[in-house]
């Protein structure tokens, strides 16, 4: 920790509602600014969490809405697997059609 003095704080007008010392003092780790520029990442226009909430929470949101908001159909690790794996077909294949049309999607698929 890194420790910081000044008493540049006495003519504040907000200094009552800091500190009664006469002086003010900030206490700072010495690596903090690694932290700081951790903190700038993550909320940067280019965020994981950003970037993440536009790609994969709408269709996460969006088929647990075709599910009825309720649990699994089946039972098992295997079978649930098999049922998200469907949904996420389901999903995929609704919005290629709302992209490219049922023409489009057709042509696209070989054979």
């Amino acid at each position: 920790m890194r420790r910081y003095w000044t008493n540049a704080c006495k003519g504040c007008p907000l200094k009552d509602r800091c500190t009664t010392g006469y002086e003010r003092r900030v206490s700072r780790w010495e690596h903090e600014h690694l932290v700081e520029a951790s903190n700038a990442r993550r909320r940067g226009p280019a965020a994981p969490m950003r970037v993440r909430r536009s790609t994969v929470e709408h269709p996460f949101g969006t088929i647990k809405a075709w599910m009825g908001q309720s649990h699994f159909l089946t039972r098992g690790l295997k079978s649930v697997s098999t049922e998200m794996a469907l949904n996420v077909l389901a999903y995929n294949i609704k919005r290629m059609i709302s992209l490219m049309g049922i023409g489009g999607l057709m042509r696209a698929i070989p054979g």
